[in-house]
Formats: C-alpha cells, sequence, structure tokens
C-alpha cells in the first residue's frame, strides 16, 4: 500500500463533519488535495475549531466559497485543476450532471447513515429522533438523485441510549475517515465493487430548522427526550417561560406514570408535576419528561439544582410550560 499512486482530488464539504475528513486526508494519506469547494467559508479564531479554512490555509490547498461562484465557474475550474475525482462530505447543495461528469473516477460522497435510509441532509440527527438503534457510513458514487448512487462501501455503528448529534457525529467521523481511505485506495488498485441501493428501504432525512427545536409537549416523554438529544448541538431543545427562551442540553424518561406524582388521572401536557434537586418533572403526552440540564437566555448551560435556586418561582408545580 505504501507505493499506491496518488490521487488527484478536489474536496466539497461544508461543516466541520466535513473538516475532519478533509483532515485525515491532508493529515494521513499521499492524495493530493488540489482544491477545496464549500458552500461559506467559516474563519474562525477558536484554536479547538476545526475548519475547512484552517486545513486548507496551513496546506496551502485552494479554497473557493460555492455561493460566489456559478456552476460554469466551478465546472472552469474543476477543468482546469485536472482532478481524477470528487470527494463530497456534507456539502449541502447538490452537484449537478455537468460537474459529476468532469473527473475521470467521478464523484463519492461519504455520507451519515446505513443507506439507503436516511438519504437526505439530516441523516445523524433524524436517526436520534426516530429512535434507530444503529446507523453508520455510506460512501457511494455518486449520480443525479440525491444519496442515491450505487454502494462502494457500509459499515454500522451501534447509536448508544445517551447519544446525541454531536457524539454520534464524532464516532461517524473516525468511521468515515477510515472508509474514506479505504475507497480510495481500492480506486487506485482497480478493486472497486458497486452494490445497487434498494429504493423501497428509502426514508428521507429532512433538513433541521429552528421551528422544531420549540417543545411539543403533546409529544410523549420517549419522543421529546430523543429529539433533545438529536437536536444537540443545533438547534437546541427550548421551551418559553414569559419572554426567556429555555434550552434544554439534557433529560430522561420517568420510568413512573402520572398517578406516582400526581392525584389526577391526566393533566395538560406541559404541566410540571413536581421538582428536586435532580430533575423538573413534566407532564406530556405520554409519560413524564424530566429536564435535567437547562440554559437560561445568555446564561450558561447548568443543572437543575442550580436553576431552581435561582428561580424556583418559574417551575412552581401545576403550572404549564409554553
Amino acid at each position: 500500500m505504501a507505493h499506491l499512486k496518488s490521487l488527484r482530488i478536489a474536496f466539497f464539504g461544508t461543516t466541520s463533519f466535513a473538516a475532519w475528513h478533509l483532515y485525515t486526508l491532508t493529515h494521513f494519506s499521499t492524495h493530493q488535495i488540489i482544491a477545496v469547494f464549500t458552500q461559506e467559508i467559516q474563519i474562525s479564531t477558536c484554536k479547538s475549531f476545526l475548519s475547512l479554512y484552517k486545513i486548507a490555509k496551513k496546506y496551502n490547498i485552494s479554497l473557493f466559497q460555492s455561493r460566489t461562484l456559478s456552476i460554469s465557474d466551478i465546472i472552469y475550474i474543476i477543468k482546469k485543476i485536472d482532478v481524477d475525482l470528487i470527494v463530497v462530505v456534507s456539502y449541502g447543495l447538490i452537484l449537478p450532471k455537468e460537474i459529476l461528469n468532469i473527473p475521470r473516477l467521478g464523484c463519492i460522497n461519504v455520507h451519515g447513515s446505513l443507506l439507503p435510509r436516511w438519504r437526505g441532509p439530516a441523516p445523524i440527527q433524524r436517526a436520534l429522533e426516530y429512535g434507530d438503534s444503529i446507523t453508520g457510513i455510506t460512501i457511494i458514487q455518486m449520480d443525479l438523485g440525491i444519496d442515491t448512487g450505487d454502494i462502494l462501501h457500509i459499515t454500522p455503528c451501534k447509536i448508544f441510549p445517551k447519544d446525541t448529534s454531536y457524539t454520534l457525529s464524532n464516532r461517524l467521523v473516525n468511521i468515515g475517515s477510515a472508509m474514506l481511505s479505504q475507497v480510495l485506495d481500492q480506486f487506485i488498485l482497480g478493486t472497486s465493487t458497486l452494490i445497487p441501493q434498494d429504493s423501497t428501504y428509502a426514508t428521507y432525512a429532512h433538513k433541521l430548522n429552528k421551528q422544531e427545536a420549540r417543545i411539543n409537549w403533546n409529544l410523549s416523554a420517549i419522543q421529546l427526550e430523543r429529539c433533545i438529544r438529536a437536536f444537540n448541538p443545533w438547534p437546541i431543545s427550548y421551551f418559553q417561560i414569559k419572554n426567556d427562551r429555555i434550552r434544554v442540553w439534557d433529560a430522561e424518561v420517568s420510568n413512573q406514570n402520572i398517578n406516582h406524582y400526581s392525584s389526577s388521572a391526566s393533566i395538560l401536557p406541559g404541566t410540571i408535576v413536581t421538582t428536586n434537586p435532580n430533575g423538573i418533572y413534566v407532564g406530556t403526552g405520554s409519560g413524564i419528561l424530566i429536564l435535567t440540564m437547562l440554559q437560561i437566555s445568555g446564561k450558561k448551560i447548568t443543572s437543575v439544582r442550580d436553576i431552581l435556586n435561582a428561580h424556583k418561582e418559574w417551575f412552581k408545580p401545576n403550572s404549564v410550560l409554553e
């Protein structure tokens, strides 16, 4: 493997998930990253924040902001730099046929699910939201569809009960980076195999929006706990108290039913049934959700114990959260 030919690659990506894959290619492979295309160049002074900009700057790689370029501009650049392959990771824009057909090896996409489940822009978040017990990484040869291309490599990853989008993404990055190196080696050796997707099993992971982060107390406690983990670190589930937005960073489902906390057979969803230093117990459409880590607008993330010490009047039993 040490004497394999080096590929000339154009990299398309936008998020930190993409940045970690680019980091692996630049640090641990012999392939040449000729250019990086991103929706928006993110410049951060935070040392711990890995961005495509920092990597491109460190390795003197040409970096292009796609939103300022026309399709014909991108086509011109790709043809001029003469790449063997385009690698796409969490880019967020669809590549037209005119771009897909330029590289001699085509275009491949590293996708954060076990395709054909969760095609689309938010596969990691939707897997958590819908309670999947397993997900993974799929690398596909791109076609004109949205994540519909033939499979080059697929590896599963277990979802743990307390996984958030952040923790799950971190594990998937490690899997995806290793898989990408394998797939690139297979291209050089001519040993790649393609497996068509079975579209009868396809589901679609719609893009996240800020509006769905507002907690709907009519959902079950199980559904809400999943959403809280799925929407961490963005857009973060929240509810309102007067003019204050309260973000929920962690919660759990009570193993007791409503009768354990209230003499009433049923309560209005969003009703606080009790509080203690370990949590705020809220009735939902089905079951009790225990809020454990909260953040008041403009404040730090803190435990319920500290929140209750400072704002106990906000969380009186029998009051209803919005």
